[in-house]
């Protein structure tokens, strides 16, 4: 009887190397490819950015009043070509909000990516989050203050009005 289990005991723990064997690589395959899948709609949506961006100044070259353009947009536009954050997409505008909530804190890549309703436990997705983080920063919607910590932007007009009213304050 001993034998029996003993034999018994073998075949499972063969079985849950050759699964663990299998696991390992499903996770690998899986990987790479959320990295694939995001490479993908950071190019779609560079894309749509220089769709809009020709849209944009043929606008500016002609003469026909501007009117909402159908069809592609910047996901992200300009702080200084948007009048307020309604005109971001849901999910950026997401990320705003949660910005506001963290206050000072500043909002991580990894909360980031919970807001965004992702995965946070994926390495690819935070830094999915991360790189739409930066996005806003390149686009002046969020100030990176520390590493890692992103901010809204302190409105210029304070900071201005601090600056100029010492004397001596400029140099």
């Amino acid at each position: 009887m001993r034998a029996v289990l003993e034999t018994r005991q073998k075949a499972a723990a063969a079985q849950v190397k050759e699964l663990e064997a299998e696991l390992e690589r499903v996770r690998t395959a899986l990987a790479d490819a959320e990295e694939v899948h995001r490479c993908r709609v950071i190019g779609l949506e560079q894309y749509l950015e220089a769709l809009a961006e020709e849209g944009a100044s043929a606008d500016v070259a002609g003469e026909v009043p501007r009117k909402k353009r159908v069809g592609p947009r910047r996901a992200v536009p300009h702080r200084r070509h948007a009048s307020e954050v309604t005109e971001l997409s849901p999910n950026y505008q997401a990320l705003i909000a949660a910005a506001v909530d963290a206050g000072g804190d500043g909002l991580g890549a990894r909360r980031a990516a919970v807001v965004l309703g992702w995965d946070s436990a994926s390495a690819s997705r935070v830094e999915g989050a991360r790189a739409r983080l930066k996005r806003l920063v390149e686009r002046g919607w969020l100030v990176e203050a520390k590493p890692g910590r992103f901010t809204l932007p302190q409105p210029p007009s304070e900071q201005d009005v601090a600056g100029a009213g010492r004397p001596g304050g400029g140099s």
